[in-house]
């Protein structure tokens, strides 16, 4: 490991080679990532022909389940900065020895996250304070969904291991098969079978099965052709356990923004909080697509750090951020013109209908900003600068919560209250990427080396 890199006062220049590496990497990512919250949107707009209800209580049972699983997000990042870092440095079996401590920490971590919320369901669900009957359906979601937080977890570390390895398009491949598998899976156990919203926790559970044991194997078959170890390794795994510490720190202060958003939602009445959690499924598709570039800079950051090559990182860094703003405002553009057209697909209920097209003009209107964030964030995570990350989100998570506060205590309701919870929301993001364009700013984050 060496220490922070000099400041250099030339701009960084643009090489085509990075630009290359860039969509190499950032298409097929983007692509797996656009998949999942397509496939995700096919669920809500299954369940929401169940009715208002059985929509609403999947707007609850999603922020916990979403929660659940990515507060463990650093599984992916983490595993994703120190493999690239070993790649870059030259030694891909202790590279791929990482890896599969990290998926051996993901199985670990499955099985008590699993226990735990099958038992709490019910409490947990309660907290939001929607109406009893959607509180019902979130809790049934909520239960056989979390049969699947193992496999979940094994996805997103051995996903992390392949993006490490510079590897995007195996991903893609699982993800729309896995994700295919999940919407047919739903469509036939809901409404084919009759088992209502049961049915697509059933599809979730056995399509991310399958995505685990179908990702799982193709990393072993890795490990085994570079000899690294296969056997659980308990330091191994504490080493990943204990450097995932502020990433975790980092991914519960955002998740805590995003499920004190849907508690303020709930209390708006069952019509907004189902029209928050399609709105919310929206950005979090738009957030998927933008996170391409994300994935990307984690990557590629980590493997020009440990190859000591800073000037590289940099000049990547640079193209992202600019691409990052440009995609931004496609998006933007293209859900205005979409904005009346896009709840039609997903219920029936005018009051909903009107509250999620209002909502979706400002879902739209920050998605530039969101663009910014994402990529910073994902170089910032490449880069191994998990302990600047998890300090600066919380941060930004405390300078939000006066803003929710005001939406909830304003006593406004109604679309009027959707609309202005989002532009909280927005406002949480514009922060983000102030803090973030800071920190990339200067040369603390530039430390070079195999490990940081």
């Amino acid at each position: 490991m060496t220490g922070p890199a000099d400041a250099t006062d030339s701009p960084p220049v643009p090489d085509p080679g990075h630009r290359r590496e860039i969509l190499r990497l950032a298409v097929p990512a983007f692509l797996a990532l656009v998949a999942e919250p397509l496939f995700l949107l096919a669920d809500s707009a299954i369940i929401g022909h169940l009715g208002t209800t059985s929509l609403a209580g999947l707007g609850v049972a999603s922020a916990v389940l979403l929660t659940a699983v990515n507060i463990f997000v650093f599984l992916a990042y983490g595993t994703t900065s120190v493999v690239a870092r070993r790649l870059g440095a030259g030694d891909l079996r202790s590279a791929l020895a990482s890896g599969i401590d990290g998926i051996w920490l993901a199985l670990l971590l499955g099985v008590v996250t699993t226990v735990l919320t099958a038992l709490l369901a019910g409490p947990i669900v309660g907290l939001f304070g929607a109406s009893g009957a959607a509180t019902a359906e979130a809790e049934t979601y909520l239960r056989i969904s979390a049969y699947g937080i193992p496999p979940m977890l094994v996805v997103l570390a051995a996903t992390g291991v392949l993006r490490g390895l510079q590897d995007t398009r195996t991903p893609l491949v699982v993800a729309v098969v896995g994700f295919t598998a999940n919407a047919v899976l739903s469509l036939a156990l809901v409404h084919g079978v009759g088992l209502g919203i049961a049915g697509a926790a059933w599809g979730t559970v056995l399509a991310q099965t399958g995505m685990a044991l179908a990702l799982g194997l193709v990393v072993l078959r890795g490990a085994r052709l570079h000899q690294a170890p296969l056997s659980f390794h308990p330091g191994g795994v504490l080493t990943a356990a204990l450097g995932g510490i502020p990433l975790l720190v980092r991914t519960l202060a955002l998740r805590a923004a995003l499920v004190a958003t849907t508690w303020v939602a709930a209390d708006l009445g069952d019509p907004q909080l189902a029209a928050f959690q399609v709105s919310m499924t929206v950005w979090s598709s738009l957030a998927f697509a933008l996170d391409a570039l994300a994935i990307a800079g984690q990557a590629i950051t980590g493997k020009a750090l440990g190859a000591s090559d800073v000037a590289g990182a940099r000049a990547a860094t640079a193209t992202m951020v600019r691409w990052g703003g440009w995609f931004g405002l496609v998006l933007t553009l293209l859900l205005v013109a979409l904005h009346r057209l896009v709840p039609l697909g997903f219920s029936s209920d005018p009051e909903v209908r009107t509250a999620l097209a209002a909502a979706l003009l400002v879902v739209a209107l920050g998605q530039p900003v969101a663009g910014v964030a994402f990529v910073l964030d994902g170089v910032l995570i490449g880069a191994g600068d998990a302990t600047w990350l998890a300090a600066a989100q919380v941060v930004c998570l405390v300078g939000y919560l006066p803003m929710l506060a005001a939406v909830h205590l304003s006593g406004v309701g109604g679309t009027t209250g959707l609309v202005w919870l989002w532009v909280a929301f927005t406002g949480f993001m514009a922060l983000r990427a102030a803090g973030l364009s800071w920190r990339a700013h200067g040369d603390a984050w530039l430390v070079t080396g195999a490990t940081r």
